[in-house]
């Protein structure tokens, strides 16, 4: 078994964090009964966030009554002190606790520190002072923010976006992050989907000691894999590192991570499937992505405005239009 301790915070689970984003698109039961499987499976550690609809709600109906054998990492997106009390105090009463393991600020456009006049930090403090959050800690999809808050000596986790498609930079925060003692949590560990094998993403980054992958679940067959993986962790072999390298070869550079922060679309396109759907058509069976549901979806880009929207909030600075328009011309030559 693959064990990680998440820096100063003492947390210590095995490499198999549950990322519960994708509950919220299932039923109540159907997610009870994967979170449920999933706990006496062996997995311990759950990450959501306010944001996430539903999903609070889902953990902690499924799971208040083993709270004390599990870690809740949850996240807010407030943009001030007010914001924070009210977005903190429905995140305990819907996970039925009271109290948070990890309480992270949601993707900030900025690193929030003690005087920066947001109040957002002090607001921090103030929870953990009162036993509401145990441990302080921030997301981003900006490696500046993340570096930055790496080097501030403020946060106890940094949760990122880390995979085997990671550039050389995005490496060097993991180190950064072990460096300084802070527990690094890898979300998009498959990339928003683009990775396929589950094993190959598992054992590159079971690689770094301090990283803990939280997989998105939605599916039994999904939650069956990462929980085998628990008694039986993937090794990286020659074969591994053979499609590795060719995954990077083709998906590193310019492509869309699937994080969704261009959303809500002005002309109601899905921008995180269909700015990628050259590359998801490749690593799938072409069938899934050609029935009249999706060619309807790729069509809705010829309605662009071109307002900028997405592209002034993408937080890789993509050309998101550009990518729409490139990708409705290749998947044109599919139909």
């Amino acid at each position: 078994m693959d064990m990680v301790t998440l820096g100063s915070t003492g947390i210590t689970v095995n490499k198999n964090g549950f990322g519960a984003l994708p509950v919220q698109r299932v039923t109540k039961d159907e997610s009870a009964r994967l979170l449920r499987k999933a706990f006496d499976g062996g997995i311990t550690f759950f990450d959501t966030a306010r944001f996430y609809t539903d999903s609070e709600e889902k953990i902690g109906s499924a799971l208040s009554d083993v709270r004390d054998r599990i870690f809740i990492a949850t996240k807010t997106m407030c943009a001030n002190a007010e914001e924070f009390t009210a977005q903190l105090q429905a995140s305990l009463r819907l996970l039925k606790t009271d109290y948070i393991d990890i309480y992270q600020f949601h993707n900030p456009p900025f690193c929030p520190k003690p005087g920066d006049g947001s109040g957002l930090y002090e607001a921090m403090i103030e929870a953990k002072a009162r036993g509401l959050i145990r441990h302080i800690g921030i997301t981003n999809h900006r490696l500046a923010v993340a570096i930055e808050a790496a080097q501030s000596g403020l946060y106890e986790t940094i949760q990122f976006p880390f995979s085997y498609l990671a550039t050389e930079s995005e490496i060097e925060l993991v180190r950064l992050c072990e460096k300084n003692n802070i527990g690094f949590i890898a979300m998009k560990a498959l990339s928003g989907g683009l990775i396929t094998d589950s094993a190959a993403a598992y054992a590159f980054l079971a690689q770094y000691a301090n990283v803990l992958p939280i997989w998105g679940i939605q599916r039994e067959k999904e939650l069956d894999e990462f929980i085998g993986y628990i008694s039986d962790p993937p090794a990286l072999n020659d074969k591994m590192r053979e499609m590795i390298e060719r995954d990077r070869a083709q998906l590193c550079g310019s492509f869309c991570r699937g994080c969704g922060y261009c959303l809500p679309c002005p002309a109601q396109i899905d921008i995180p499937i269909c700015a990628r759907m050259s590359l998801m058509i490749r690593r799938a069976p072409v069938s899934v992505y050609l029935n009249d549901e999706w060619k309807n979806k790729m069509r809705m880009i010829e309605q662009c405005i071109e307002c900028g929207s997405c592209r002034s909030r993408c937080p890789y600075g993509l050309d998101t239009p550009s990518l729409l328009r490139e990708n409705w011309e290749d998947y044109r030559s599919f139909i």
